[in-house]
This record gives C-alpha cells, structure tokens and sequence, in this order.
C-alpha cells in the first residue's frame, strides 16, 4: 500500500495460487442473460469495434469458434457467494472504496482496446492467459467513432503475460491493453473514487432533507428596512441570512458524515433483497452478499440508512460491519434492542441467520 497504491503498477506472480474459474463458461454465459445483471458484449473486427449492452442471451453471443471477442459481466459477486468471498479478499482496502469484481470472458485475441480506468484495478488472471501492454500516457486523446473509450495513441512501456493466480494491479490512468492468447478469464476488482463534484452533489441533497432541523425555520426579517429606489436589487442582508442558513446546516460535522455513510452504503440501482424471516432466537448471523454495511465513531450504515451506535451494541455492529459475520456467542451479549435491529435486517434481507453459505 505504502509503495505502489495510486502510485505505481505492481504484478503479483501467484497470487492467488492453484486458482480455478468460480463460475464456468456456461454458468457465466447464462447470467449475462439475466435482466438484472449488467452486461456487454464487446467484438472487434479490423479497426471497428461494436458493443451490445445486457441482457445477452446465448444467442446473442458470437461462436465459441469467432476471433476477437469479449463478454463482460459487471458486479458479480452481488450474485455469487464465491464472487463475495473473493472480493472480500482485498478488504485491506477500506469498504468504502471497494466497489465490485467484474469478469471479463474472452475468446483468442479478445479484449476491450487500450484505455485508462479512473479508478484503482487489480486484474486477476483466473483462467487462460492474458497479455498486457501498460504504459504511462500523456496523450489521452481518444478515438472517434467508436462505442468504447480507446486511446487514439496509445504508448505502452511494459509488457506482461499473465497466467492463473497471477495478478496486475494498476493505479487511476494508467493506460493498458489486455489481449487474451486463447480463451480465458480475467476478474477485475475495482475501487471507486468518487469526485468532489458528485460527493458534494450527493451530500447536499442528503442534508437538505433534514434542512429545517439543522439550519432552523427563523423566519427573515427586515424591519427598519428604508424604502429603495432598485426594487430589482437582492438586499445584501437577505443574502448574508442565506449564507447564514446554509453554514448552519453544514456547520454539524455529525449529520455531514451521517450523509456520508448513508451515501457510502446505498445500494445500487440494480441491487434489490428479498424479504426473509427473522427467528425468535437469533443464532451466528451473516451479511447478505449484496449488503454495504459500514461505520464511523458515532453510526452505523446499511444499506442507505443510518442508526447511532455506543457502548456494547456499537463494538457488535462494527465487527458486524468488519467480519460481515457474527457468531452466536457474539450474538448472545446483544441487547433486546440490538436484538430487534438485527431481527429487522434479517426481515428487510439484509441478514441471513447462520454462517455463510460456502456452497452457494
């Protein structure tokens, strides 16, 4: 982390060792089928390039025989257990910025064009092998005409092939190219980074749902105001009040990173839980696979929503949030109240009681 996150590439020869695909070509081919998850169809033919966005039935695809293309399924592991498991594998990295493990299928001589990612990627080889052509870029000018973000000049530096268990992670903006030599496998796991732009989008739009609790409903007033000649004009004093207004609802550093949590943890547009059922005696409890839980100093968050946390119950919910499993004999020193929450998530599909289900 210290040498070469956000700062330089680094491969990682076996780093995942004896590495099998978690899903077959079939079992992959038949969830890009799905309507809930999101897919692409990437082919590449001379100096054109076309994609086709999911649900992708099998006969949509091109034959296992055809050159040159690429089947990629986004957000795998809000699918499969095995997909979870392995993400949460690169949780030295805070959740907040882990974000999901795509697979990249490609038959010889598939891939996606040279590009850059505005985000932290660690490429793991799980089937086949992939070449890769990393560099530098300067001149991110890219190509016209074509669905897909492709430099225009692409300069690679470095080359590597990449085998099962290998690894090749790559900081924002570094260029590359990953060409597959046979069919093969790649899982991307991704980190996201939000921009100042969208946080302060969302944040604002957060806090302005609770505005007449944290800036107040003190109405305006301007007595003893003369009369004016440029009724056109905005008084100076009714804009202070305003600027006044807004300070006082982002002054509150508790309800900025209660929106940030919430934020952080909302689920994404696709992601949505089935009702379960909630025992009357809880037992070891496990995180849903599709469930974003986190926690501050003085929240917890699941799932978009926020709950104050302190004492016994806020040390369980953050091992909650850390492990995404309780056992039973952690369960048991909860309180009636922490019980009942718990009993909620498990209603809501949040939570599933017993351990995780390593088959599934």
């Amino acid at each position: 982390m210290q040498r070469h996150w956000q700062k330089k590439p680094l491969l990682v020869r076996g780093a995942i060792p004896d590495l099998q695909p978690l899903l077959s070509r079939a079992e992959l081919f038949q969830m890009a089928s799905r309507d809930e998850v999101e897919s692409r169809l990437v082919v590449h033919s001379g100096k054109r390039w076309s994609m086709r966005r999911g649900p992708l039935p099998r006969r949509a695809l091109p034959p296992l025989s055809q050159r040159d293309w690429t089947l990629l399924v986004q957000g795998v592991d809000l699918h499969d257990n095995g997909a979870r498991r392995l993400l949460s594998l690169f949780r030295f990295v805070p959740e907040a910025r882990l974000d999901d493990l795509m697979i990249s299928w490609a038959a010889d001589g598939g891939g996606v064009g040279p590009h850059f990612d505005s985000y932290d990627v660690f490429l793991l080889q799980a089937q086949g092998r992939r070449r890769w052509r990393i560099g530098r870029q300067k001149d991110l000018t890219l190509q016209d005409d074509v669905p897909l973000k492709i430099l225009a000049n692409f300069e690679p530096e470095e080359e590597y092939l990449l085998e099962p268990g290998d690894m090749l992670y790559l900081p924002p903006r570094y260029a590359h190219d990953g060409i597959a030599e046979g069919e093969c496998q790649t899982y991307s796991i991704g980190f996201r980074a939000p921009a100042r732009g969208e946080l302060a989008r969302e944040l604002l739009q957060r806090l302005a749902e609770d505005a007449d609790e944290l800036a107040g409903t003190a109405l305006y007033r301007d007595a003893g105001a003369p009369a004016v000649e440029a009724p056109g004009a905005i008084p100076a004093e009714l804009q202070r009040f305003a600027g006044e207004a807004l300070r006082d609802a982002l002054k509150d550093p508790s309800a900025l990173n209660r929106a940030l949590g919430e934020y952080l943890t909302e689920p994404k547009a696709s992601v949505w839980f089935d009702a379960g059922d909630a025992p009357g005696l809880l037992g070891a409890v496990t995180l849903d696979r599709r469930s974003r839980m986190m926690h501050d100093g003085q929240h917890v968050f699941l799932n978009g929503e926020s709950w104050r946390a302190a004492g016994r119950d806020a040390v369980l919910m953050r091992r909650l949030a850390d492990r995404r499993e309780l056992a039973a004999t952690e369960v048991a020193r909860a309180s009636q109240g922490a019980l009942e929450l718990l009993r909620d998530w498990c209603e809501a599909g949040w939570l599933h009681p017993g351990q995780e289900d390593r088959d599934g």
